[in-house]
């Protein structure tokens, strides 16, 4: 095939695209230039897609034999990943930039490009598996959990799926890419994993959400809406925040409080104990399928426009709220709602997850991904967290 190599500059995309060489593929590797801002280069594990990530491709893509171009993806990736960013803040929802790049950058232009090119896949350094059963594409973990990234892979569609090399999703261990890249006499094979927002590069979201977003002081209530004191801005917390806050004077219990609650409306933060934190039911809205949605969802789509409060069939999943946290089983299925958030009035189906045991700090924004053992069914993203479960589910559901 005519593969296309995504190369970030880091280790893990640099051993993949190796690896398409090694199995025979035509390969082009091509770094996306993502960040045009000023003072972003790299510190330590700190920030990507700098200068000196694109320099680190381009040695990686020479010593392979590989044609190599960089790819001015600048103004795409602050409409649909840097904006997103800021107006999810804003509306009170914690985002995740990472699964929104997979989900618009890399597997949307990226591949897209590539087709109108003539490529055949675009190949990345992601940890996870692409498996084709009965002619369709199916999402898989990673052999090694800890490196797994199905989870921000969630967003990819059937037709995104054809089109996907992960050469990686096999491997062990990443001390075992290391290794392998040492051999191959890859300059980057020691060079630290990027952690943090790539285009906050310091790590200080609050600082830099300041000066995009007017973070007006406003209230700090608790629970029942007694006044505990005065916040920097709302919209710069999120749900299970613990420092921060500036209360100044402890709970009743002397226990930390966390933050339970955003209210982009009337600019106020809630605030709690830990305890309440505790989230049973999840409903998520954009619902999207890995491959073919299974079964009880496929009729529902089917049977489409449905009335307010229509259910489909219910399934046993596992579900994952937060890149590398943990995956919880939980009964889900499809519902229509009410769209509040329509111009018109309209309705919207909602993917309603009841975990079996609370989780703490779900925070409306992320995305919920479900799993059928290691297989990736879809994603939602999260529009609300309730403590609660549906009484007809019963205690034990």
């Amino acid at each position: 095939m005519r593969v296309l190599a995504a190369m970030s500059g880091g280790v893990d995309s640099a051993v993949a695209a190796a690896r398409a060489v090694d199995a025979g593929h035509d390969v082009t590797g091509v770094h996306l230039a993502l960040n045009r801002m000023p003072g972003t280069l790299r510190t330590g594990s700190r920030g990507c897609c700098t200068v000196e990530d694109s320099n680190d491709a381009w040695r990686a893509a020479e010593k392979l034999g590989i044609p190599f171009y960089v790819w001015d993806f600048s103004e795409r990736f602050k409409e649909d990943v840097v904006d997103d960013f800021v107006a999810e803040y804003a509306a009170g929802r914690t985002p995740n930039p990472c699964l929104r790049c997979n989900e618009k950058i890399k597997f949307a232009a990226l591949l897209e490009k590539a087709m109108a090119l003539g490529f055949d896949a675009v190949c990345t350094g992601h940890y996870a598996n692409v498996v084709t059963v009965d002619g369709h594409p199916q999402l898989h973990r990673a052999a090694e959990d800890a490196k797994d990234q199905s989870y921000v892979l969630g967003v990819l569609d059937e037709q995104q799926l054809n089109h996907c090399l992960f050469p990686l999703g096999d491997t062990p261990s990443k001390a075992q890419i290391r290794e392998e890249a040492a051999r191959r006499g890859l300059s980057v094979a020691s060079k630290p994993d990027s952690h943090d927002i790539c285009f906050i590069p310091d790590g200080d979201t609050r600082g830099w959400l300041s000066e995009r977003i007017d973070l007006e002081p406003g209230r700090i209530l608790d629970d029942q809406g007694n006044d505990l004191g005065q916040h920097d801005g709302a919209l710069a917390y999120t749900v299970g925040q613990r420092k921060g806050l500036k209360i100044g004077r402890p709970a009743p219990d002397g226990k930390p409080r966390f933050v339970l609650e955003i209210r982009p409306k009337t600019n106020e933060v809630v605030v709690g104990a830990k305890e309440q934190l505790a989230v049973r039911t999840i409903r998520g809205i954009r619902a999207s399928w890995a491959g073919q949605p299974v079964p009880a969802f496929e009729q529902f789509l089917a049977e489409q426009p449905q009335p307010a409060g229509a259910t489909s069939s219910s399934i046993r999943v596992e579900v994952q709220v937060r890149a590398h946290g943990e995956s919880l089983p939980a009964t889900a299925w499809l519902e229509s709602a009410v769209d509040d958030d329509a111009a018109e009035p309209a309705t919207r189906v909602e993917l309603i997850i009841v975990l079996d045991d609370s989780l703490k700090g779900v925070a409306p924004g992320q995305s919920a991904v479900v799993y059928d053992g290691t297989r990736v069914l879809g994603q939602a993203k999260i529009n609300t967290a309730r403590a609660g479960a549906p009484a007809d589910l019963g205690s034990s559901a």
